[in-house]
């Protein structure tokens, strides 16, 4: 979503950061260059107009531009300021009412306010354990109301029956009294949308409104529509008092105006936005770590905890204590892979991690995509039980079978074969039992930088799948008071992983993973 932005952000940033000393014509030229990047990017004019005017008052002090390092002064500035258009906390639903707590979607046409209603309904009933009543208050729309009872049924959330002829409000009477009688501790109302903003749609909402007398109104906004989103979210305010927002298609291809915009002009909280089409994927909306994204930080917690999200902690414990004793098959990197594939693949886990925005072009351009890793499930999953767990017993004859079951050819498993070799030898030397392991001493050393001596498993590091989003933000401003900077771990070159003098995995060469095809040999 963010990728244009956040490009063009960062080569004018980078231009202030290199040089010595700043003049206020230095600022102004730069201010100049980053309202025009707001602009492209679809965000209000008043919005950019206001922002730029804040970093040049702060830009512009004595104080700034005498500093040591003023280009980096104007760039906290700038993110300080973007933390300050998007919400300074994040903030998520509120609960806090007489069961059953009413949630009422609004919204045009085409938004995504159903699916939206489902992904809620799902993730309080998932993560907050509570019981969820979606009730269809679209009578306009066909099939609008079996929409979201298949929704239900895919979800496992409770539905109303519909009842032909019902209006819109008496829908959303039944609705509260059913959770009422039911014991739900939740009731979604799905309203139902325009493909324009309309008087009678208005009137509508107050009349659901006053009838259901909601805890929450979410404004449901396409985060693709632009500056247009502006004047939606202002006339909803405005006729029907939203207290909140949640913005779809953040995984698209716009320009993000929307989510600049919104928040700024509303001052109503981003409250969660929509990353894909699956039902799980709908994230809560941190301003703070937005901003890192934008400005090319990288968003560490948020990786942490979608490693959490998806990551079994017991296969992963498993796979833990065998590469502690040097061992990898070929079952292990399918496992890997898949793990990888789950948190939104190499360029989702390269967007997140500090100092590695910039990698994500040269990795598409060395050929090493998503599609890449398919393949390579695909060699693995036409291998026998035998040949994965002993991949030595891999000769020509095996290796024609195996490309004619996956569609490729020995090539690809030649590279797949050297890729693992590769991991397998890095697994020796960093499991093995020559000064405790490699992996044992880097882990330990970085627990103890951090004053995390003792806490979790044999690693020393503590169990991050057991933290909360709090602890991990702390965790998080710990590491980085350790020296953990956003541009990588401590005492590692530039910004990357051990040993290294860049933004590169351990053991490798010109800057990638280890054997994979396309990149650069280790010299």
């Amino acid at each position: 979503m963010f990728e244009n932005l956040q490009d063009r952000l960062g080569s004018i940033l980078s231009g202030l950061t290199g040089r010595g000393a700043l003049s206020e014509a230095d600022v102004s030229a730069a201010l100049r260059e980053v309202r025009r990047a707001l602009l492209e990017a679809d965000v209000a004019l008043e919005v950019v107009r206001a922002f730029t005017e804040k970093v040049r008052e702060k830009a512009v002090g004595a104080s700034v531009l005498k500093s040591i390092k003023p280009g980096q002064m104007v760039v906290k500035i700038v993110h300080d300021e973007l933390v300050e258009m998007l919400g300074t906390e994040g903030v998520s639903i509120d609960l806090n009412a007489a069961a059953p707590v009413v949630i009422m979607m609004v919204g045009l046409q085409g938004s995504g306010k159903t699916t939206t209603t489902g992904k809620i309904a799902k993730r309080l009933t998932d993560r907050d354990k509570k019981k969820v009543l979606m009730a269809s208050l679209d009578t306009r729309r066909p099939a609008a109301q079996e929409q979201l009872r298949q929704l239900g049924v895919q979800t496992g959330v409770d539905t109303l029956p519909v009842i032909a002829g019902q209006s819109p409000t008496d829908i959303a009477s039944r609705a509260v009294q059913a959770a009422k009688l039911g014991g739900h501790d939740v009731v979604i109302l799905d309203t139902a949308g325009r493909t324009h903003i309309d008087e009678p749609l208005m009137i509508e909402m107050a009349e659901i409104k006053a009838r259901s007398k909601p805890h929450e109104i979410l404004l449901v906004a396409d985060s693709l529509t632009g500056q247009d989103a502006v004047n939606l979210a202002r006339n909803f305010d405005e006729r029907v008092g939203i207290t909140g927002l949640v913005l779809t298609r953040m995984d698209g291809d716009g320009r993000g105006g929307a989510a600049l915009s919104m928040r700024a002009v509303t001052g109503k909280p981003i409250k969660l936005i929509g990353v894909g089409e699956k039902m799980s994927e709908l994230d809560e909306f941190h301003p703070r770590r937005i901003a890192d994204r934008i400005l090319g930080m990288g968003d560490i917690v948020s990786l942490v905890e979608k490693a959490a999200e998806n990551i079994d902690a017991d296969k992963a414990r498993a796979m833990a204590e065998k590469m502690a004793k040097g061992k990898f098959d070929l079952n292990d990197l399918a496992e890997q892979i898949k793990q990888m594939q789950a948190m939104g693949g190499m360029g989702g886990i390269m967007g997140m991690m500090p100092g590695m925005a910039g990698m994500k072009d040269k990795i598409s351009a060395a050929g090493l995509d998503d599609k890449v890793f398919k393949r390579q499930l695909a060699i693995i999953s036409s291998m026998t039980k035998a040949e994965r767990a002993n991949p030595d017993v891999l000769k020509h004859s095996r290796k024609k079978r195996i490309a004619a079951g996956s569609g490729t050819d020995a090539s690809d498993i030649n590279k797949l074969l050297k890729m693992h070799r590769q991991m397998a030898d890095m697994m020796k030397a960093m499991g093995g039992k020559k000064g405790g392991g490699m992996m044992k001493q880097m882990m330990g050393g970085l627990a103890s930088k951090m004053g995390l001596g003792g806490m979790g498993g044999g690693m020393g590091m503590p169990d991050l799948s057991k933290m909360d989003p709090k602890q991990l933000e702390a965790l998080a401003k710990q590491a980085e008071a350790a020296g953990i900077k956003p541009g990588g771990l401590p005492g590692l070159g530039a910004g990357g992983l051990p040993g290294l003098g860049g933004p590169k995995l351990p053991g490798l060469g010109g800057g990638g993973f280890p054997g994979l095809p396309g990149l650069p040999k280790k010299k």
